[in-house]
């Protein structure tokens, strides 16, 4: 068998003895290397005979002789060069896949762009909803009077109705005398005394500037007709820092109406109309629009009036009042 140990190298080969020896040879030529290592011996020597027994044997203890020819023994040389690269190996297994890394730092912003061409045109959205009907706006002013109309054509005569029966011959009457002067008179003028009326009332004309007759009441504002007949009724009122719409009001019905804007000066609203009325019947002014009551009245330098008075009276009126007289004058 061959044994190598320490740069010594021994062949045995006889028997098995010589192999059990090893053991104890080896402590030796150890010891033997280190002590001649140091005095700088060369790289081959040869060491001296070396005599063992083997008490431990089972058989009767025989020595054994190992020359130094069997064993020799060399210090390391040095170093040879470097021998050639040997070749790559085959790929190791792919191995398994790291941890996500962390996130990097933010980059920085880059340039601003050039602009772009616009965009072609969107299609025309669905139509909205209605919105909240707006609230009334104010009355505007009146517009000019239209022309006058065309005649319109006569209607169709009616049949003419039979012919009736001649009356008897009545007594002649006495002479009678007339008092129309004296009993149909009806005229008043009134002026007001206060600024911005009440809307939807009569407006109250508290100062009298001619209430023939009486027919004028101060405290209702309202003319009250005694003798039925035809009427002129007019008025003039002065309005500064509001709108006016004022009527003039026939038992309850608004008989003429006018609107004045105010162009933030001092202005005149006028109206005037003729009427028929019956005894008892009522006529009056008032505000006929919610705010639009731009009465002004100014004690030193403007008034604002309303006026009134009797152009005939009706002739039932005036035959009833002569019977009356002539009936107080035969007493």
């Amino acid at each position: 068998m061959d044994y190598d140990s320490l740069g010594c190298t021994f062949v045995c080969s006889t028997s098995p003895e010589e192999c059990f020896l090893i053991g104890l040879l080896e402590y030796r030529v150890e010891k033997f290397m280190n002590v001649h290592a140091k005095e700088g011996l060369g790289q081959s020597w040869k060491m001296p005979i070396y005599q063992l027994s083997t008490p431990t044997l089972p058989k009767k203890g025989r020595n054994f002789t190992i020359h130094s020819s069997q064993l020799v023994c060399s210090l390391p040389g040095p170093a040879g060069p470097p021998g050639n690269p040997g070749a790559p190996g085959s790929p190791g297994a792919m191995g398994p896949m790291g941890p996500p890394g962390k996130d990097g730092q933010d980059g920085k912003d880059g340039e601003r762009g050039v602009k772009g061409n616009g965009g072609d045109p969107g299609r025309t959205g669905n139509q909205g909803k209605p919105g909240v009907k707006g609230r009334e706006g104010v009355i505007g002013k009146a517009g000019p009077r239209g022309l006058k109309g065309l005649r319109g054509s006569p209607g169709v005569t009616g049949k003419k109705g039979p012919k009736g029966e001649s009356g008897d011959v009545g007594e002649q009457g006495e002479q009678g005398g007339c008092n129309c002067a004296g009993t149909a008179r009806a005229a008043f003028s009134v002026a007001v005394t206060k600024s911005y009326p009440k809307e939807r009332l009569p407006i109250r004309f508290s100062r009298i500037l001619l209430n023939e007759g009486n027919h004028y009441n101060v405290s209702s504002g309202k003319f009250v007709c005694a003798i039925p007949g035809v009427y002129y009724f007019t008025y003039d009122i002065t309005l500064a820092n509001k709108h006016l719409a004022i009527g003039l009001v026939h038992n309850g019905q608004y008989k003429i109406k006018t609107f004045d804007a105010n162009t933030g000066n001092h202005d005149v609203a006028s109206g005037s109309t003729v009427l028929h009325l019956e005894q008892s019947d009522h006529v009056w002014l008032q505000i006929f629009y919610s705010e639009q009551n731009g009465l002004f009245f100014d004690p030193f330098w403007t008034d604002s009036t309303f006026t009134g008075f009797l152009i005939y009276p009706d002739q039932e009126y005036l035959n009833e009042s002569d019977r009356k007289a002539n009936a107080q004058g035969d007493s």
